[in-house]
């Protein structure tokens, strides 16, 4: 093989590569956080699953029934939800149910638990929307594996949104177009990319670091007040809107949901 198509195939091999690491990496810089909440009425059962996906990088929240989860969720955002079948206000399918008939929540991820050998609840939570089930008694090590699975595949699906829409805030991702209260911006392309990444995980905190990272790439040399001026701009070109992305104090930022909260 002639050297020069020699090198050729090895630089295109090495950018496929280096593409899919880049990939893995965003995946996992966008996971970090990511709020999750069980509800699940056996304290001991909810105590060491709280702990182990606090202790894998999640921030986790535990609910001894739909009465406490429904009070939480409704101010909180979840980015993904375990729920347990039987509950002692309210079955885990009912709470199932309502959170799939609710704009608000039809989209997150669930998890169902269920009793082994319990083939009907698992039918049935499945064609009531749920995305996955464990049988209990689960691993902890498999529970993390499907969560983070799961995690995965909802943010390819968010990220292959052609319109994200937040407030008053449109983005055409096809053509590449954003306006706001009808009328057309031109951000730059890291203003651009960075309302993308807001729009497609709202309520989600990223720190300086992980926008850095994933705005930038890995080979970026700078400091965090680079992120600091381009939010600052972004909210400028979003006039009233700009008040949607928050700073967190000492952690970084993320956009708000600006919507009326339905009741559950």
């Amino acid at each position: 093989m002639p050297k020069l198509l020699y090198m050729t195939e090895f630089y295109k091999d090495f950018t496929l590569i280096l593409y899919s690491y880049l990939q893995t990496e965003i995946i996992i810089a966008t996971m970090k956080n990511k709020v999750i909440y069980y509800v699940e009425d056996d304290q001991e059962i909810r105590k060491l699953v709280i702990y182990t996906l606090k202790a894998s990088g999640f921030d986790c929240i535990g609910f001894p029934d739909s009465a406490s989860f429904y009070e939480t969720i409704k101010e909180k955002p979840a980015d993904l939800i375990m729920l347990d079948i039987m509950l002692p206000d309210e079955d885990g399918l009912s709470v199932l149910k309502r959170l799939k008939a609710n704009p608000s929540t039809a989209k997150v991820p669930v998890i169902m638990s269920t009793a082994k050998g319990s083939e009907y609840d698992t039918v049935a939570g499945l064609e009531g929307g749920a995305d996955d089930y464990l049988v209990k008694p689960f691993g902890m090590m498999e529970m993390v594996a499907r969560i983070k699975a799961l995690l995965r595949r909802s943010s390819q699906t968010s990220d292959n949104k052609t319109s994200l829409l937040n407030g008053s805030i449109v983005m055409d991702d096809d053509r590449h177009l954003v306006m706001v209260s009808g009328a057309f911006i031109q951000p730059t392309l890291k203003e651009y990319d960075l309302l993308k990444l807001f729009l497609n995980n709202l309520e989600h905190v990223f720190t300086r670091e992980s926008l850095l990272e994933i705005i930038w790439g890995m080979d970026f040399i700078g400091e965090s007040r680079t992120i600091d001026v381009h939010v600052g701009t972004l909210r400028t070109k979003l006039g009233k809107q700009g008040d949607l992305i928050e700073t967190v104090r000492g952690v970084g930022y993320k956009m708000r949901k600006d919507n009326e909260k339905e009741n559950i």
